[in-house]
């Protein structure tokens, strides 16, 4: 198939674009560097150099013999995206293209502006290429479990059956985001919603779990074609920054009482969930929405399981509760449906102490790399 992977240059994007070049797709990588911009505005750098995207499909290319083709621009302009449509006329498109981070949209004012502008008008634009150019092609969309919240009862896979009066219905599931960058994932899903009732688009939504992990089958290990590892904790996810403060001797930043319970996934269960999104499209039609991830830990979990594999490699890991920067329960109820890729030939990488270890490990290679002032700056969601 012909693959457009929108926000190819971000932390998933890029392992996404090798993944299927890989397996033999023609995949074409789209950014605007959104990403790179504001972690440069904001200083906080990830923890080792990571190549433009031009220079990692150079270096991907000589390792894998595999092309992966390269558009730098703006998805909010429609010039440019009807441009990449017309030229490339993709079978599938992975959006990832958005503003990443939900503490980068509490920022402030202009941070949210930022992320809803963005978030909104690419998908917005995509949507308008698609059913211009492409009607029978199948868009495969990054949400986010934190679509969800944390609400009493279980949480399906994206639809929920409802008896109200004595009649029935099928509804999403409802939404309760912890942040305005969830926020613009929930106005993402009901835009899609509205346009596949519409215009009979196909997507699948993947709801997906906060994701772990630089190294993969097609970076084997090589430096220069590794993702993104940020240690903030803006851009950052929770165990990526952990496994850099056990490193780096910094107590871990554990928020609040810490019981706040999500599902993760390593970042090769993540590819493994796109592909198989991309090679089962959804029907004409349909929204389809897979909840992405493997196992459920809390943050407290993920804190001892860290201070565990330190302790194995000689680290003496201090662990910190702090007063909570972020409006959210910290004790709850959690119970995710996710079977819908396990159906499709998921075979999940279980966060054993091995694959910690080896996490670890790679992470203390770059340990004069870490810049503690970096790591902490107290975003908070209420002023």
């Amino acid at each position: 198939m012909r693959v457009l992977v929108l926000g190819g240059d971000g932390y998933i994007g890029w392992p996404t674009a090798m993944k299927l070049s890989a397996a033999g797709h023609e995949v074409m990588a789209v950014d605007n560097y959104l990403r790179r911009r504001l972690m440069m505005e904001i200083n906080t750098p990830a923890l080792f150099d990571v190549p433009n995207l031009q220079e990692r499909a150079r270096l991907w290319s000589e390792k894998s013999g595999k092309n992966v083709s390269v558009r730098i621009g703006d998805l909010d302009n429609w010039d440019f995206i009807s441009s990449v449509f017309e030229e490339f006329r993709p079978d599938s498109i992975i959006h990832y293209a958005e503003q990443p981070s939900a503490p980068y949209s509490m920022l402030d004012r202009a941070a949210a502006r930022l992320t809803l502008d963005n978030n909104l008008g690419a998908t917005f634009n995509v949507i308008h290429a698609m059913n211009e150019y492409t009607p029978n092609a199948h868009l495969v969309k990054l949400g986010t479990m934190g679509e969800y919240g944390t609400p009493n009862i279980d949480i399906e896979e994206g639809w929920i059956e409802i008896e109200h009066k004595g009649r029935k219905g099928t509804f999403l599931f409802p939404r309760a985001a912890g942040s305005f960058y969830h926020t613009t994932k929930v106005l993402d899903t009901d835009m899609l919603w509205f346009y596949v009732r519409v215009w009979d688009l196909r997507v699948t939504d993947l709801m997906q779990g906060p994701v772990y992990g630089v190294a993969t089958e097609e970076n084997d290990n090589d430096d220069a074609l590794y993702s993104f590892l940020n240690y903030d904790e803006v851009f950052g996810t929770v165990l990526n920054r952990f496994m850099v403060q056990a490193v780096a001797g910094y107590p871990l930043t554990v928020y609040g009482a810490g019981g706040q319970t999500r599902g993760y996934l390593h970042l090769k269960d993540a590819l493994q969930c796109v592909q198989l999104a991309v090679e089962n499209p959804a029907d004409k039609g349909e929204l389809r929405v897979f909840n992405q991830f493997v196992e459920t830990f809390s943050v407290n979990d993920l804190a001892s399981r860290v201070r565990a594999s330190g302790k194995r490699l000689g680290l003496d890991v201090e662990i910190r509760n702090l007063e909570n920067p972020r409006k959210e329960m910290e004790d709850h109820y959690y119970n995710p449906a996710h079977t819908g890729l396990l159906d499709l030939g998921l075979k999940p990488n279980i966060l054993t102490d091995d694959v910690m270890d080896e996490m670890m490990q790679l992470t203390a290679r770059y340990k004069d790399r870490i810049v503690e002032e970096q790591i902490f700056r107290g975003v908070k969601w209420k002023k």
